[in-house]
């Protein structure tokens, strides 16, 4: 595996794959301290363009844009995991893709991810792999319920899986399995809260943690994010000792974030992914440096900045249909920090930017969320 050890230092210029909110975020961060960005992206003037000095326009696996941004970069990084990994292995291949394209591999498909965490000794759901109909029928015989499918490629906010609460759920699974081919049958963890981590690992192996946060779901899409989670320091533990095997196993570079289940004192693995989260927003204001500061520092070969947490914080996602009462509350209120992130229409359920609210204590974020609802209406 050739990975780019040299450091890359302002005026430089950093390639990202990817235009979205954290492409934006990344870039923001990389601009403060004075780096030059490319994107690539399909999508004129997204997000990510609109801070950036140059835009590529061009699908994501288009081989010969990939290396029009390989050329003009000094250091390529991703904003979500769905690269074309032939794309990604030309980039490492140059020494120029510090993350390198395994992690890519492993996050692109929940059977690898999964065995991976098995592997490692770490506590996942029961879960078992399956092809087709005939396949999902026989393995759910011996399966109890409730139980989660789940495609093994793609799917994100609870697209591409189905919940199964009961036997009458079977001939379901069997449609969406010969439909998807190959999936992934997991154990419904009855937990009593989600929770993320969200780190950061340099070439040589030095890694930092930012605070765990907890996070609240509505509609499979993540509405709230609470910092500090509350957990024991058991759990807490459990959790960080969980990443550090994780991030040594996928030999991590860059900010990378797990999702885990909480149940009791016990924790299970759910997801990874190979980037700064949206989970991790809160960082921008409430830490003294925030996941994707943090995340151009180590794909540059910059050594880690030092985290703490300033003050407790709460960050509520925006969505397309919060839009028109979040633009009504802007001129009411001074509470919370407003990130919008430019993309060009609001649609229902779309991630428009969020909003985060910190102070000493939790019951005085809470008041601030309600003081910016009250000038929503």
């Amino acid at each position: 595996m050739q990975k780019n050890n040299m450091t890359i230092l302002p005026p430089q210029t950093i390639g990202i794959i990817g235009g979205g909110q954290l492409g934006r975020m990344m870039t923001i961060a990389a601009k403060y301290m004075g780096y030059n960005v490319a994107v690539l992206d399909p999508t004129p003037n997204c997000p990510t363009a609109q801070v950036a000095d140059k835009q590529i326009i061009a699908a994501y696996d288009d081989i010969r844009a990939i290396k029009e941004l390989t050329e003009i970069s000094d250091c390529v990084t991703y904003e979500f995991e769905n690269i074309d990994l032939e794309a990604a292995a030309y980039i490492e291949e140059l020494g120029k893709l510090p993350q390198g394209a395994r992690a890519l591999e492993i996050t692109q498909n929940r059977e690898k991810e999964k065995q991976l965490m098995k592997d490692a000794d770490l506590p996942v759901p029961p879960f078992t792999i399956i092809t087709s109909g005939a396949e999902c029928k026989k393995a759910l015989e011996n399966f109890s319920f409730p139980a989660v499918i789940k495609t093994c490629r793609g799917g994100y906010d609870g697209k591409g899986q189905v919940k199964l609460n009961s036997r009458d759920d079977i001939e379901e699974a069997i449609a969406f399995a010969d439909q998807n081919k190959h999936c992934i049958i997991e154990q419904w963890i009855a937990f009593e809260k989600e929770i993320s981590v969200v780190f950061t690992r340099t070439q040589s192996g030095e890694l930092t943690f930012f605070p765990i946060a907890e996070n609240e779901h509505k509609d499979h899409i993540l509405y709230k994010t609470t910092v500090p989670a509350a957990i024991s320091e058991d759990v807490q533990e459990k959790a960080y000792n969980a990443a550090r095997a994780l991030a040594e196993k996928v030999e991590v570079v860059g900010t990378f974030t797990i999702e885990l289940f909480v149940q009791g004192n016990n924790i299970f693995l759910n997801e990874m992914a190979p980037r700064p989260h949206n989970s991790g927003h809160y960082t921008i204001e409430a830490c003294t440096i925030s996941q994707f500061g943090q995340h151009i520092r180590a794909i540059c070969g910059l050594p880690l900045t030092e985290v703490k947490l300033l003050q407790p914080a709460t960050m509520v996602n925006v969505l397309g249909e919060d839009m028109d009462g979040v633009l009504k509350a802007l001129p009411r209120t001074t509470e919370g920090f407003v990130h919008l992130y430019g993309k060009a229409e609001a649609k229902a359920k779309r991630k428009m930017g969020h909003i985060t609210f910190i102070a000493e204590t939790q019951e005085e974020i809470n008041k601030q969320i309600q003081v910016f609802e009250e000038a929503k209406q």
